[in-house]
């Protein structure tokens, strides 16, 4: 059958709209509304008839029950959902009443059309509904992660507004020791800060292990700044509690949830961050960053390059203490899970490359030792042994017991590429 013959036995059926007799042809003619094209079939067929084209009023119509001409009223009721919230892209998505898929089917059925015929009553709204949002706000479309995902519950007459992160990228150093780079709830108390109807003695109430992590220093200011309702802090990896990032920083994303603000001064917050964290930590570099840059941070390969200050049980000679850094140098290392961390990590032999190592005695029993490595590299049982569960180490290599009595994170630098590639970050 031609199209006006197939439109003619959907017009048969009778009491359909224009936006519901296009849409049974929506492959047909591109550029045009379901409504146009609808429109033009009865208005061509009304021509060929020499009969005045018996046009149906949406809210006359019995397949779509008056949607169709409610795309304005809808894309209103999303825009003021989000009034107040700053955002570039979007995207809609529609859950139609059942009744309104069922009414479908019977007319391709009754008309004797596939059923499969044009396209879906739900893309046609998110379309049509979608187009209106872009204009009222001036943002643009985005089908992949947009800033913002508005849904339209026709059954139960509702619009949800999803505003998804926003997330800020930068590096960051660490001048203090103490400090964990993300929150540490008391095991004591569960984090409850309390242990019965009395404040937890092993936190002092404060329901955290330690009373300031790098994420408490620097995440709080994003989140304000933002006006988001919480914010989570990614790490390119974490050193040691008791260890200091200097150097060039380590990288992290701070993923603020359901922000009302995008566009920030990325100088100014830094200034913020560095002022709020009182000389414990500061941040440099950041920049507005993609979703993805999350899964960049915590899976990008890095190496580390480490300063360690070293603390022997006898006295080291020069000459042993060269020859054991020669054997290191360039080495690989076998490294059973150390027993410092055993309890929550699982135990199992890892392999890690030393690509550069060198040092020098500060006296008879100390040295400073400088290790560029593999991520994930202990570099303290680089040194000890941690009673020979990792080998070769400089401890075993000198038949003298060794101990880091303090480590300094250089570096850390993607191994293939540097974790700032501009197509993860959004300014």
């Amino acid at each position: 059958m031609s199209v006006l013959e197939d439109a003619r036995a959907v017009i048969a059926v009778g009491g359909v709209c224009d936006a519901c007799l296009g849409r049974a042809f929506a492959d047909r003619s591109h550029g045009l509304t379901n409504r146009e094209r609808g429109r033009a079939l009865r208005t061509t067929i009304g021509l060929d008839d020499d009969e005045p084209p018996d046009y149906v009023d949406p809210a006359d119509c019995w397949v779509c029950e008056g949607y169709c001409g409610e795309f304005d009223v809808w894309a209103e009721r999303a825009a003021s959902e989000v009034e107040d919230v700053e955002f570039e892209s979007y995207q809609v998505g529609t859950r139609p009443p059942a009744l309104i898929e069922e009414n479908e089917r019977m007319l391709r059925e009754d008309a004797g059309l596939d059923a499969d015929a044009g396209e879906a009553f739900k893309s046609e709204f998110n379309r049509e509904v979608g187009k209106r949002v872009g204009r009222l706000t001036d943002t643009e479309v985005d089908f992949g992660r947009p800033d913002v995902q508005f849904l339209l519950d026709l059954g139960d007459d509702a619009v949800v507004a999803e505003v998804n992160s926003a997330f800020v990228y930068g590096r960051y150093r660490k001048l203090e020791r103490g400090i964990p780079q993300t929150k540490w709830p008391c095991s004591a108390c569960n984090g409850s800060g309390r242990q019965g109807r009395e404040p937890c003695e092993e936190c002092d109430g404060l329901g955290y292990r330690y009373p300031e992590s790098v994420e408490q220093l620097t995440a709080p200011v994003v989140e304000d700044v933002m006006d988001g309702v919480g914010a989570t802090f990614h790490g390119a990896g974490r050193e040691d509690v008791d260890a200091r990032m200097l150097g060039t920083g380590r990288p992290f994303v701070i993923e603020v949830e359901e922000p009302r603000r995008r566009t920030v001064d990325t100088d100014r917050l830094q200034a913020d961050i560095n002022a709020f964290a009182e000389g414990k930590v500061e941040v440099e570099g950041l920049r507005l960053a993609t979703h993805e840059m999350v899964e960049r941070v915590k899976r990008h390969d890095a190496s580390k390059r480490y300063s360690a200050q070293v603390a022997f049980d006898e006295p080291v000679d020069a000459d042993a203490f060269a020859d054991a850094l020669a054997e290191l140098d360039g080495a690989t290392i076998e490294q059973e899970t150390p027993n410092r961390v055993d309890h929550r990590r699982a135990s199992k032999v890892r392999t890690r490359d030393v690509y550069e190592i060198e040092g020098e005695l500060e006296g008879s029993r100390t040295a400073t030792v400088e290790v560029h490595g593999e991520g994930g590299l202990y570099i303290k049982e680089l040194i000890s042994s941690d009673e020979g569960r990792t080998t070769p180490s400089l401890a075993g290599l000198l038949g003298i017991d060794a101990e880091v009595t303090a480590l300094d994170v250089l570096r850390v630098d993607g191994e293939s590429e540097p974790f700032e590639n501009a197509s993860f970050f959004r300014d």
